[in-house]
């Protein structure tokens, strides 16, 4: 059974049809015809990726011990990002001093150039650093999570349960397909065809009328009500995104919730994802949240080769 359903406001889009995390299956939104796997191979590389960044690659239970490594690795990356300023605070705010930390110098080498790059990296990428960072930290730890919500005044949510946090909601929308098929295929959920479903995207549709995307993840099991995620925008804007729940026999609404209605915790939280990859600032903000990246590992680079170095030089004077 699929986990969840995804359509687009485009007529040219097909429907897409989420197993799990691993796999998307494309279909036509008007005969039903199977147009294939969703990139597939690009699908398993990002899958492959994204396991790496949060828990190591680990499996099963060792994917506990994976987050908690990354997790402190993150902690431990918020402290020298903060701490580091303190270390390239000019003495005197000069312009020859203030050139020594933010402009790199040709023809420098050796000690010489690992420690104006650490000095220029740091000071540019100080700022996106802190705040993917500071985001990393409320993703991967329970307490620095409440402690947003306790910060605006707010009550943290009850923690979850199963261990493991909800999975992105993806994006759907209703779609027009011919009703003899319907009826002669079992229900996608039990009690309720796919006019019955077809019926409920169309409610959900009309909540928000400028939609661009519509989410239902499909539940395990058939009873209770059906929550749609409606998107206004590309995905990266948790401000244009809003949740209704439906009745999925009366189609009557049991739960509208707009971003406006979180209160302030919720919302800073909604924010902390997509900040923390760059999407909340558009393609502006995913290229700086690259650039930040990429200047993040020239850091750790420079500042183990300064550390050696160090270390190489004390060896010689105890010699």
């Amino acid at each position: 059974m699929p986990t969840g359903l995804t359509v687009r406001s485009d007529s040219a889009d097909p429907v897409s049809f989420d197993f799990g995390r691993e796999r998307t299956v494309l279909m036509n939104p008007y005969t039903g015809q199977v147009l294939g796997d969703e990139s597939p191979r690009l699908r398993t590389f990002f899958s492959s990726v994204e396991g790496w960044h949060r828990w190591l690659a680990m499996g099963g239970e060792r994917r506990t011990w994976g987050r908690a490594i990354t997790g402190a690795c993150n902690l431990s990356f918020l402290v020298l990002v903060m701490t580091g300023p303190f270390l390239w605070w000019p003495k005197e705010w000069t312009w020859n001093n203030l050139k020594k930390i933010t402009l790199f110098r040709g023809g420098a080498w050796g000690r010489a150039r690992d420690w104006n790059w650490h000095n220029v990296l740091g000071f540019w990428c100080a700022v996106p650093l802190l705040l993917i960072v500071v985001t990393g930290v409320v993703m991967s730890y329970p307490w620095a999570n409440n402690l947003v919500y306790r910060a605006t005044g707010n009550t943290p949510p009850p923690p979850q349960t199963g261990g493991q946090a909800p999975s992105e909601p993806g994006v759907a929308s209703r779609r027009n397909s011919d009703s003899s098929a319907r009826r002669s295929e079992p229900p996608i959920i039990e009690g309720l065809d796919k006019e019955g479903l077809d019926k409920l995207f169309t409610r959900a549709s009309l909540q928000v009328p400028d939609w661009t995307t519509i989410n239902l993840r499909l539940p395990n099991n058939a009873t209770g009500p059906l929550t749609f995620s409606i998107d206004r925008g590309n995905g990266g804007r948790p401000d244009l995104r809003s949740q209704l729940t439906l009745d999925p026999v009366s189609g009557e609404i049991v739960r509208w919730e707009p971003f406006s209605s979180y209160n302030s915790g919720r919302q800073l939280r909604a924010w902390a994802r997509f900040t923390h990859t760059g999407e909340a600032g558009g393609w502006m903000g995913e290229t700086l949240a690259v650039v930040a990246s990429a200047g993040a590992s020239l850091l750790v680079f420079t500042g183990l080769s300064l550390g050696v170095r160090r270390l190489i030089a004390w060896q010689g004077r105890r010699i």
